[in-house]
């Protein structure tokens, strides 16, 4: 099952990061971006509270309810072996971390999930992939841009990585051909206004302009 989720990242290209989104709005959202073509749905932790951490188990439990095996979910801003634990048991696929946590990867790894921890340095991307992880989430690639990857792969050409931070439907594509092998896309795809004024339609035309820059 972890390699055809593994395929599945890979082959999508892109992972919708939801953040600040109540479990009640979460089917909406969702089916607004499988709309548009994506697929693969990242539900991050709000470290900040308990609540927001049981909204983020409620929004995954939901997502897999409804959609089932069309939609592949995964948990994000996993901060602890234990948030593995309990992401898995609602039925999460994937973990992705913003930091290198041996402890994250490891147990996501024993629990037979992918695991897509974040790094910024070489030293970091390295460590990462030792511990585990199948790929490795460059975080915030904004910040530096597509040469960045560039400069990573060319000694590390054997791990997968992911750019996160900053990603929009017009630079996405320049990350992918830097020898990204996807990336993460948050606020300017899963905008919390938009939810909130019920704008599903724009979120899957959104959605759908990513899907068509990747495709190059």
């Amino acid at each position: 099952m972890s390699q055809a989720v593994l395929d599945r990242i890979l082959e999508g290209k892109i992972i919708a990061i939801v953040r600040g989104i109540s479990s009640e709005k979460i089917t909406d959202l969702v089916a607004a971006m499988e709309k548009g073509g994506v697929t693969c749905v990242e539900v991050t932790f709000d470290q900040s509270s308990e609540e927001g951490k049981q909204n983020t188990l409620d929004s995954i439990r939901r997502i897999k309810e409804v959609f089932g095996d069309r939609i592949c979910v995964g948990a994000g801003t996993v901060m602890s072996a234990e948030q593995v634990r309990q992401a898995v048991e609602a039925g999460a696929e994937y973990m992705i971390s913003p930091d290198t946590n041996e402890a994250v990867i490891k147990e996501t790894k024993r629990l037979g999930k992918i695991s897509l921890p974040g790094a910024f340095t070489a030293t970091e991307v390295a460590q990462a992939y030792a511990w585990g992880a199948d790929i490795v989430k460059v975080f915030p690639a904004g910040v530096i841009g597509p040469g960045y990857i560039k400069a990573l792969k060319a000694p590390l050409k054997h791990i997968p990585l992911t750019a996160v931070g900053g990603v929009s439907p017009q630079n996405c594509r320049s990350y992918i051909d830097a020898g990204a092998a996807g990336v993460g896309v948050g606020g300017n795809l899963v905008s919390a206004k938009l939810v909130e004024e019920g704008r599903f339609d724009e979120i899957t035309a959104v959605a759908r302009e990513y899907i068509e820059a990747l495709k190059g």
